[in-house]
């Protein structure tokens, strides 16, 4: 910071001659850039920020940032399982997105991973807007890729489609705003950080961290075709390593298949699973004496074709006989599908939780340490608009196929292993059920036979592409992108393609770029970016109708139109002909006032009588040892009242230390947990549990919850913020034998 003041003092002469002895006696290029970018960072940050000096083949600008980007944790409904009662009520860890920046000297790139279940269209287009408002043109729809982790603990309230809206009661502003703001917050803190550096590549496999979740529908692609892989999923981990030029570390993008959802259904809190926990294991380890969310290094753990891939390692049984479900339809005896349920390796959903993303961060940390591959080369980026309910596929010598309007199958309904849906819905149903059919023709209207056919052997639930009240249920329009760094490709997907369907994706898009100068490519899927169009399956996949294939919304064809779209991307990449791209038709941006939102702002707070907001109500015990839970119960404000919590903390666990009380953990710990309990009539309590981890020092604690609790007074409501205290208490490091 001193050297940057002191370079802002000198006067345009003293500029210009030191610019002109540095060139004249620069013994490497990196020096240029260095100085290169130092006077371009003095422009206005409102600025586009455009190298002036590009930089050598081995040499790239690199920015890495991270933001929070939590919503309200409580009353939103959590994104994934589609059950309406698991609404948020509390913290388990926050959401992060995380962005990295990387710029050849004449063009750039933008990669974002974010915490959230999916990105969704809404989202992609808020925030590009933003974007455009700070940075002109500088980040743009062919080189920004937006990718969802797919927790199913964050937040729902983002969609402007009406499917997802009454699955997520509706279009919820806190909440889209808190993601908005916190992926911009993260690009921005890329952008400002951007400085010369280098880029490695590595790989491996990682063998124990996913189970295929449908292997009766990955059986019946080709056998030929099966015969050329180990395994039903895939067991590769990309990573990409971000070095400064003295090669000290900047940060890990790292790619692997596996579905978050370690934490279940039952849960309430919101969280960032089994992936939000590896880019929090990484970065305590990089980023030492800061808090969880803070520090230079940012290690950022990306989706890729999960769409199948399961964390429950253990695999389904009936949770009623301990006996193996069926197999063609994941149910049992007695119970149905609701008793057929995949556990993970842990105990719990936490320690599962923990074990993945620990296995996840271990394998990256290994390929960091031994990268070696380093990237070269110029950036390109390629984008097209899609619609998907309108392409046409070549599908044997004789035939063509055609996507289809999106429509969801009875199987949909049924849910997964890892989460079952209501009623008496299966997966593998390709007849249909008359009861269900005649509910859907009186309440939402029956399929055209035209969708019908088009759909087949998919007996349609929903038929969601011909309904358009109050607004499209689903979308047509989709984006379809792939950026290359270098001899790496990115190929952004807009849902969750199945292992074979992101096989097929991968190796089609390497193709074509090894026809051109691209030569040894790297590529990989990078899943749930920018639009979210539920799931992609094979074609042979496709006919099992399990819930992935009765997730496919566009139809049996849906692969093959995507794979012909990613050809061309990647053709125009390797022919440097992206610039005559057809940019396709502009996706909808709809109106604020005809999206719907069902949740209603929260009544005025309550404390019970002669108590006060921020009272304890049940206190922590004097001593603990090591590997227990301190635990301390307040009374509480409905944590919506503390309106954008972001880069803020409704917890905080504290150490008696040099005469003073320092922070050592906060809400966005793995070590703590904010429960937030809903009672009657504006009355709430607050329960802060603390899992004392072995690496606790002995020592006297506190632990502190923060809030805020809104009071009428006529027409007007008063926010008033309140801090609770629990007593001093001990831990030691002492361990007892009897």
């Amino acid at each position: 910071m001193a050297r940057k003041t002191a370079s802002c003092r000198l006067n345009g002469l003293e500029i210009s001659l030191m610019v002109l002895f540095l060139l004249m006696t620069a013994a490497s290029v990196g020096l240029i850039t260095v100085l290169a970018l130092k006077l371009d960072s003095e422009k206005q940050p409102e600025e586009p920020t455009i190298p002036t000096v590009n930089p050598p083949e081995t040499r790239y600008l690199i920015g890495v940032g991270r933001a929070d980007c939590t919503g309200p944790v409580a009353d939103v409904p959590l994104m994934g399982y589609a059950h309406t009662e698991q609404t948020a009520r509390g913290i388990h860890t926050r959401l992060f997105s995380r962005a990295f920046i990387v710029d050849d000297g004449s063009k750039r790139v933008l990669f974002v991973t974010a915490d959230v279940g999916m990105v969704s269209q809404r989202l992609r287009l808020e925030v590009l807007r933003e974007l455009k408002v700070k940075y002109g043109d500088l980040y743009r729809q062919d080189n920004v890729v937006m990718s969802g982790t797919h927790t199913h603990s964050g937040l729902a309230g983002y969609f402007q489609y009406t499917l997802f809206m009454i699955t997520s009661n509706g279009y919820i502003k806190p909440s889209i705003q808190a993601m908005v703001n916190g992926i911009v917050k993260s690009v921005d803190t890329a952008h400002r950080n951007l400085r010369p550096g280098r880029i490695f590549i590595n790989k491996g496999e990682l063998i124990d961290s996913n189970l295929n979740r449908s292997p009766h529908s990955y059986l019946n692609n080709p056998e030929e075709e099966r015969n050329r892989y180990e395994y039903n999923t895939d067991k590769q981990i990309v990573i990409l390593k971000f070095t400064d030029m003295d090669g000290d570390g900047m940060g890990l993008l790292s790619w692997f298949a596996v579905h978050p959802v370690s934490m279940n259904y039952t849960n309430r809190m919101v969280s960032s699973d089994n992936l939000g926990y590896a880019s929090y294991a990484f970065e305590q380890d990089k980023n030492i004496g800061f808090l969880p969310g803070e520090g230079p290094f940012v290690a950022g753990f990306s989706s890729s074709n999960l769409g199948d891939s399961s964390p429950n390692i253990r695999g389904p049984v009936c949770v009623n006989t301990g006996e193996k479900c069926d197999y063609l339809n994941s149910s049992c005896p007695t119970g149905g599908k609701k008793a057929c349920i995949a556990f993970g390796p842990g105990e719990d959903m936490f320690e599962s939780t923990r074990i993945i993303g620990e296995n996840i961060s271990k394998k990256a940390k290994e390929l960091y340490s031994s990268a070696s591959q380093e990237l070269h080369g110029s950036i390109h980026a390629a984008h097209q608009w899609v619609n998907m309910t309108d392409e046409t596929v070549p599908f044997n010598s004789t035939h063509t196929g055609r996507t289809c309007k999106p429509a969801l199958g009875h199987s949909f309904a049924a849910g997964t292993t890892d989460g079952g849906g209501e009623f008496n819905f299966v997966q593998g149903d390709t007849d249909g059920d008359p009861f269900w059919d005649g509910i859907r023709d009186a309440l939402l209207g029956t399929p055209s036979n035209e969708t019908k056919a088009c759909h087949h052997p998919k007996p349609i639930l929903v038929s969601t592409g011909e309904m358009n009240d109050p607004l499209p249920w689903h979308p047509a329009i989709v984006d379809v992108q792939i950026i290359t760094i270098g001899s790496f490709a990115i190929v952004a997907v807009p849902g969750e393609f199945t292992t074979m369907s992101g096989r097929r994706i991968r190796e089609a898009v390497k193709q074509e770029l090894d026809q051109g100068p691209f030569t040894n490519k790297e590529v990989v899927v990078a899943g749930l970016c920018n639009i979210y169009t539920h799931y992609i399956t094979t074609y042979e996949e496709y006919q099992i109708q399990r819930y992935e294939g009765a997730s496919t919304i566009f139809g049996p064809h849906t692969l093959s139109a995507y794979i012909q779209r990613y050809r061309g991307l990647a053709k125009a990449i390797a022919q440097g002909t992206t610039g005559e791209l057809p940019k396709g038709p502009e996706p909808p941006f709809f109106d604020d006032d005809k999206l719907f939102n069902l949740i209603k702002d929260p009544v005025a707070d309550r404390a019970p009588v002669n108590r006060t907001f921020g009272e304890v109500l049940e206190q922590v015990s004097p001593v603990y040892k090591v590997g227990e839970v301190a635990s301390v119960t307040f009374v509480a404000g409905n944590p919506r009242h503390s309106g954008d919590i972001r880069d803020k903390t409704l917890v905080t666990v504290e150490r008696f230390h040099n005469d003073m009380w320092e922070i050592v953990h906060t809400d966005a710990s793995w070590e703590t947990r904010f429960h937030w309990i809903k009672g009657f009539l504006g009355i709430s309590n607050a329960t802060v549990e603390w899992y004392i981890p072995g690496a606790a020092e002995a020592g006297t604690y506190r632990i502190q919850h923060f809030g805020h609790y809104k009071q009428s007074q006529g027409n007007t409501s008063i926010i008033t913020p309140y801090v609770g205290t629990s007593d001093v208490f001990r831990v030691t490091r002492s361990f007892y034998y009897f």
